[in-house]
């Protein structure tokens, strides 16, 4: 099996490839810290200073919030030394920024980073060159239907002493967004250094539907990193000296809500977890060490028509799971969540709390279709991967452009569009629009080697719905592997140019996003 195959066979098999890219200095073995002697972080929730006018909309006020991006230490384990990470206030994640549908809100993002960067810069990337600032930031709330200028646009960065203050309308229904640096070229090493955190909308629809909520509802940030035995965080590179950026990173240890190995002490009831894959490539499949079934209820743009069971499911980079657990009947036990042979953290049963007998809706909330007879256009959008003469990856192309290339995808607002992403490469892709939220019809396989000689698509097989907990409104998708993967969306919101890009960082950071542009009929 040739490098790049047994790579990509690794990463489908979800395993740890430090030997990809294998660091010079000593990596610690997480297997041989002690397990489950840290609690749970519960992620502090971001407070408002106050009402402030919203520029350019005369008579409109919003709550304003300020936070800055900062260097912080964090204890990841007990029996490590601090780690060296960068967080927005004085965590990573970051404060959990909650809101309500329809009330918008103003936030001050402030660079007070470093002047230097910590992890490895590859000057060959584009956007990342020599002559910019190694320290650069632009704020992206994942999810958001925001206006073009707050959206957080890869080359519209700012360097340490700088603010963006940013207006988020909020106009959409109750979901589970993430906000994440989005700069061009090192968006991958910012992300990996820590920064990222929730950005919750809730709506009143949900609240009447009587969920768990307050401490029974769980925000978890899922990653996986790399660390040195002195707790440090290390970034793989590749041998070359002068161009260190490798195609994917995979970490050996699991950190929720930045904990390696941590408990949770939960009540015999239903609890609400709110998870949020953070990981720069990794593809976690989850289940409970019990092998109890669970309840998916929402996924990256809210809740589903209705409760899907579940005791495994695969959640991207980018994509989110609501997820309920009831340990209702599983009192004085001790349950692991896992990824396939990762443990991420442990839940320890204790008696029954307070309205330990609530059930879960049979109906959450209606799930409206739209027809692919109302598409006005339908855009075939290949995947190309390009390789050296050792066979291997360079890069990836979407439709095979760079990003500095002239805009292509040009929608008109309020129209309804199909995507077919034809996938000629051996990875899986999250796929992420910006601005939208889409519905997936299907996923086909087809003939990539006729596609590769003649641009026209032969299926070899049926097409494949989505899964049941895909079912919903998303904005993100995984692409898979020689096959066509279709998606129907209807651009609204606000005209302007934003982008859209495979949520794999180190593919992202490497010219696999492209911008598109929201026109006016």
């Amino acid at each position: 099996m040739s490098l790049p195959s047994r790579r990509r066979f690794l990463k489908y098999c979800l395993a740890s490839t430090a030997a990809l890219a294998a660091p010079v200095r000593t990596q610690l073995n997480p297997e041989s810290l002690a397990k489950y002697v840290d609690p749970l972080p519960l992620l502090p929730v971001a407070k408002s200073t106050g009402m402030r006018a919203v520029p350019g909309k005369p008579g409109l006020r919003a709550p304003y919030y300020k936070l800055a991006m900062r260097e912080i230490r964090s204890q990841v384990h007990r029996d490590l030394p601090a780690t060296r990470l960068w967080g927005y206030e004085s965590s990573s994640p970051g404060p959990t920024i909650e809101t309500r549908s329809g009330q918008g809100v103003l936030i001050e993002w402030v660079n007070q980073l470093p002047d230097r960067h910590f992890l490895p810069i590859d000057h060959h990337l584009h956007g990342a060159e020599a002559d910019k600032p190694e320290v650069r930031a632009v704020v992206h709330v994942h999810g958001a239907k925001a206006p073009p200028e707050s959206d957080g646009y890869p080359e519209d960065w700012y360097v340490p002493g700088q603010s963006r203050t940013y207006y988020y309308p909020n106009g959409q229904e109750a979901a589970a967004l993430w906000y994440h640096d989005h700069a061009m070229g090192i968006n991958r090493l910012n992300l990996y250094a820590g920064l990222l955190g929730f950005y919750i909308v809730r709506d009143d629809f949900e609240d009447r539907l009587n969920l768990p909520t307050g401490r029974y509802e769980i925000p978890l940030v899922i990653c996986d990193r790399f660390l040195l035995a002195d707790g440090q965080l290390d970034y793989p590179v590749s041998p070359k000296p002068d161009a260190p950026w490798v195609p994917e990173v995979f970490g050996n240890a699991m950190l929720v809500n930045g904990k390696l190995f941590s408990y949770l002490d939960v009540e015999a009831r239903l609890y609400r977890f709110r998870l949020l894959n953070g990981a720069n490539g990794r593809f976690f499949r989850l289940s409970l060490s019990n092998d109890q079934t669970f309840h998916q209820i929402g996924t990256d743009q809210g809740l589903l028509g209705a409760p899907v069971p579940a005791t495994k499911i695969v959640v991207a980079p980018g994509e989110r799971a609501d997820l309920v657990i009831d340990f209702s009947a599983h009192a004085g036990e001790r349950i692991v969540l896992q990824s396939d042979t990762f443990e991420l953290m442990q839940f320890r049963v204790g008696k029954a709390g307070p309205s330990a007998a609530r059930s879960l809706p049979a109906v959450l909330r209606p799930e409206p279709q739209i027809a692919e007879s109302s598409a006005v256009k339908t855009r075939e959008l290949p995947i190309y991967e390009f390789k050296d003469d050792r066979g291997e990856s360079i890069t990836m192309l979407l439709a095979g452009m760079h990003w500095d290339m002239p805009i292509t995808e040009k929608p008109v607002i309020d129209t309804v569009e199909i995507w077919s992403i034809v996938n000629l490469t051996e990875d899986t892709h999250p796929i992420h629009l910006h601005l939208v939220r889409f519905r997936i019809l299907d996923r086909r396989p087809f003939d990539d080697f006729h596609y590769l000689n003649s641009r026209t698509i032969r299926y070899t097989g049926n097409a494949i719905p989505p899964e049941p907990y895909e079912a919903g409104w998303k904005d993100t998708v995984r692409a898979n592997p020689m096959m066509v993967t279709r998606f129907i969306v209807k651009f609204e919101g606000f005209p302007g140019r934003y982008v859209w890009h495979c949520h794999v960082l180190e593919h992202e950071d490497n010219e696999m996003m492209r911008p598109y542009e929201v026109v006016r009929a």
